[in-house]
């Protein structure tokens, strides 16, 4: 019974951020139609800001509970930058194109953004401590976890739970649904279809640039972070269905419990067990656990 509380807690903490950043990555695609490859790069990028913010916080004598208000302003500021210059600067020129091109324009600008990342920042460590220790423990049965590890499970919950009240529940959320199911006749009913691509895409930034934000007391950031996330999040995706907030809920869950496992089972199978489990979902259902349901073209 210990065992399986630890796995499953366990699993949720690495599902939190993982889910964070998987949202962001499914709601581009699902109004955008583009797999960003670059998405990993915002994650890092949000991390390397979040680090600099919170010294920055730090060395003007704040309170360590500023921190958390110097990492969700840091997120923040990635996606207002990063957002509306990119949307509108690069991927907006390849709209309608093929998607193969759209993947090798994202990936052209993965490359550009991990220069970016080390011109900028170097390439030495950077360690936010400030932020982790602000919940205390949290005893959980015989174990005890970090509180700030506990709190990040909350702040997923709120992200899942406020993109789709967003969506479902109102008006902005609904042009942004129609646009994602029929872009063409929005467009002719006067919606801007522009603004939703950028709107979307802004918030995508920013979704995983909070991820690589709250995560980075957890992690040393460095270079070469993204890599792995951008690996993870395709791998959440996939399995929960592209353009699905519940499939990247469900993928996230599965994807964390599915490493806790092997991490306290069979710690020699950590490095695979999570592409194994996308390799079997994907035999059974290749478009992902809950894919959205397609109109047949005759």
């Amino acid at each position: 019974m210990e065992l399986l509380l630890t796995v499953l807690v366990d699993g949720l903490i690495y599902a939190a951020w993982l889910f964070i950043v998987a949202l962001g990555l499914t709601l581009v695609f699902g109004v955008l139609k583009i797999l960003n490859i670059a998405h990993g790069s915002f994650y890092a990028i949000g991390a390397y800001a979040a680090a600099s913010t919170v010294g920055w916080f730090a060395s003007l004598g704040l309170a360590p509970e500023w921190s958390l208000f110097a990492m969700l302003l840091a997120a923040a500021g990635v996606a207002a930058l990063l957002g509306p210059l990119l949307e509108r600067g690069l991927l907006r020129l390849f709209y309608g194109r093929d998607e193969v091109l759209l993947v090798l324009v994202t990936y052209a600008l993965f490359l550009m953004l991990e220069d970016l990342v080390k011109l900028v920042w170097g390439v030495d460590p950077y360690y936010v401590s400030e932020p982790y220790m602000l919940f205390g423990n949290i005893e959980a049965g015989p174990l005890f976890y970090v509180g700030y590890d506990i709190a990040l499970i909350g702040l997923a919950v709120l992200c899942g739970l406020a993109v789709w009240f967003g969506l479902n529940r109102t008006t902005i959320g609904k042009i942004v649904l129609a646009v994602i199911h029929n872009p063409e006749m929005s467009a002719s009913m006067g919606v801007n279809i522009n603004r939703v691509y950028v709107g979307a895409f802004v918030c995508g930034v920013f979704l995983a640039a909070l991820g690589g934000a709250f995560t980075s007391p957890q992690i040393s950031v460095q270079p070469g972070l993204s890599v792995g996330v951008i690996i993870l999040s395709f791998a959440v995706v996939i399995i929960g269905g592209l353009g699905s907030i519940e499939g990247a809920a469900v993928g996230a869950l599965i994807v964390g419990i599915a490493r806790a496992g092997a991490v306290h089972l069979v710690p020699d199978a950590e490095l695979f067990i999570i592409y194994l489990v996308m390799a079997a979902v994907l035999v059974f259902r290749p478009e992902g656990l809950f894919a959205r349901v397609q109109a047949r073209k005759i």
